[in-house]
């Protein structure tokens, strides 16, 4: 009856209208109240300030409120046009080269704003009347602008891989940017097959050519010169090791101001106020989504979700690759009934930890792979954000962007099947960049015995607490690092430094990685005998 109550309610919501983080926030709410005794809890509003406070303190997420804002300032700006048109130059001789182009122009401009939406609006708004009127068919243009839109998953700095890295900890915890270095090939490999796509539809359109002039390719070129400096200082950056995650967002703002604003002028600086409380309204929206799935995540801890379904695993006696193949179809489905950032702050949690610890399976491979599912929810209804997006572009009925993406949508399937079972596609590049083996071979076999941990005696079980909330592990592990050593040579530290210096060799600040390891490691020593 508990379960019919919470569908009913979250029906109720979509069918009125409401905001996400509403149906977010509802859920969450009730899974509290109708399935465990904590509503108490949970009516002490300062669990929410406490979630807020705990995210601004993740220096993954302080870059997406740079990235949202830059997008929002070039899609204003005309940086999206002049990539079109140097797209265009550039492959519009080719057959089908028009719709080729869309898919270069959604490449690039990901590469700057990170967002798959943002990328949909500023290239579909330019290139879906230019494929019109070259007699591509609507659906084919409808649907190849949507899902190449949807690359912005993929291609870095994407915000998607950005809250897939916030999500995940411990020994599934990723560098985002390991994960965008991953993420290139596989976003080559879609994008080369939306191309395939593209050539072939463009063969039978009379009008899909456009004459090569090296005239056109230069002008379009000195146009777009400045933009294109974008993507080479975030990525760059990024790759080169010159800026975090963070510090590229805010050099992709600061440069998209100086772009927009003070050299094309395409902005007013007048302007740039209204556009910053757009993407403030958009960034405050996103935070509260954000909070309200890490509530939904304390929830499925308090019922022992991730126990649950490691429990399941272990007696399932699954292989590698019928895990991997049950993990995407659950992924592909929740994607289509969920929105994907808050499917993945909910599930990545819970399945990356088993795909690691119990089958051997690369955390780097595993989060291009959810990220992908991620991509194929943006475009999957009912539940589909680009698909909303997209109808409000190109001023089309739902169904009919949705019948739009069809084939294009297959396509991406197919290219998450081979990117599931062939790892090398992601871990190479990471390879070659770490001069190890460009070859890595999908883990077939069964699951990967892991021992179970020692148990503690029953006195020390019941004086210690149940489950440490991120919060608590957070200040246990800052108090330890903050308290003086006894012994300075025994601690590590420099006899000679500065009260309160670092120990030597040791970075002055913990990552909050390290903090929950050496909060977890004072546990353990605390509940020993």
């Amino acid at each position: 009856m508990n379960t019919v109550i919470l569908l009913a309610a979250i029906v109720a919501l979509v069918l009125l209208g409401s905001r996400l983080f509403v149906i977010v926030g509802v859920a969450t709410a009730l899974c509290f109240t109708l399935f465990t005794e904590h509503t108490d809890e949970l009516l002490q509003l300062d669990r929410i300030v406490t979630k807020m406070e705990g995210l601004t303190s993740k220096n993954v997420f302080l870059s997406i409120p740079f990235f949202i804002a830059a997008g929002a300032i070039m899609t204003k700006g005309g940086i999206a046009k002049r990539l079109t048109d140097l797209a265009r130059a550039l492959v519009g001789w080719m057959p089908g080269g028009l719709a080729v182009a869309s898919i270069v122009a959604c490449i690039v401009f990901a590469a700057i704003s990170g967002s798959s939406p943002v990328t949909l609006v500023a290239v579909g708004s330019v290139m879906f009347p230019a494929l019109l009127e070259s007699g591509y068919p609507k659906r084919f243009s409808i649907g190849l602008i949507t899902s190449a839109g949807s690359l912005g998953c993929m291609i870095p700095p994407a915000i998607s891989m950005l809250i897939y890295a916030i999500s995940v900890q411990g020994s599934a915890a990723v560098d985002p940017a390991d994960l965008f270095f991953a993420g290139l090939v596989p976003a080559l490999f879609i994008a080369g097959l939306l191309a395939i796509y593209a050539i072939w539809v463009g063969l039978s359109v009379p009008g899909s050519k456009e004459p090569f002039s090296a005239v056109r390719l230069w002008e379009t070129f000195k146009g777009a010169a400045w933009a294109l400096t974008l993507p080479f200082i975030v990525l760059g950056g990024i790759y080169g090791g010159v800026f975090t995650p963070t510090e590229a967002g805010a050099m992709a703002f600061a440069a998209s101001v100086v772009v927009a604003c003070g050299i094309h002028g395409d902005v007013k600086w007048t302007q740039l106020p209204g556009l910053l409380v757009e993407a403030t309204t958009l960034i405050g929206s996103l935070i509260l989504i954000i909070v309200l799935a890490f509530g939904l995540n304390d929830f499925l801890a308090e019922v022992d979700a991730p126990g649950v379904i490691r429990h399941w695993v272990e007696t399932a006696d699954l292989s590698a690759w019928q895990f991997m193949l049950l993990t995407n179809l659950i992924l592909i489905v929740l994607g289509a009934l969920m929105d994907s950032i808050s499917a993945t702050l909910v599930f990545a949690p819970i399945l990356a930890p088993v795909a690691i610890q119990h089958y051997g399976i690369d955390p780097i491979h595993f989060g291009i792979v959810f990220v992908v599912n991620m991509e194929i929810g943006y475009l999957a209804p009912p539940v589909a954000t680009n698909l909303f997006v997209a109808a409000a572009v190109f001023r089309q009925p739902f169904v009919e962007v949705a019948k739009a993406v069809m084939p294009t949508l297959g396509l991406i399937c197919g290219a998450l099947v081979v990117l599931m079972y062939v790892p090398s596609l992601s871990l190479a590049p990471l390879h070659w960049r770490d001069g190890g083996e460009l070859w890595v071979a999908f883990p077939w076999e069964g699951r990967v015995v892991v021992e179970a941990p020692v148990e503690a005696p029953a006195e020390a079980v019941d004086a210690a607490p149940r489950v440490m909330t991120m919060e608590e592990m957070m200040k246990k592990a800052q108090d330890a690092a903050n308290a003086p050593a006894a012994d300075p040579a025994a601690s590590g530290a420099d006899p000679g430094a500065a009260p309160g210096a670092a120990p030597t060799g040791e970075p002055r600040a913990m990552t909050m990685e390290e903090m929950m390891k050496k909060a977890q490691e004072k546990v353990k020593a605390d509940e020993a005998p």
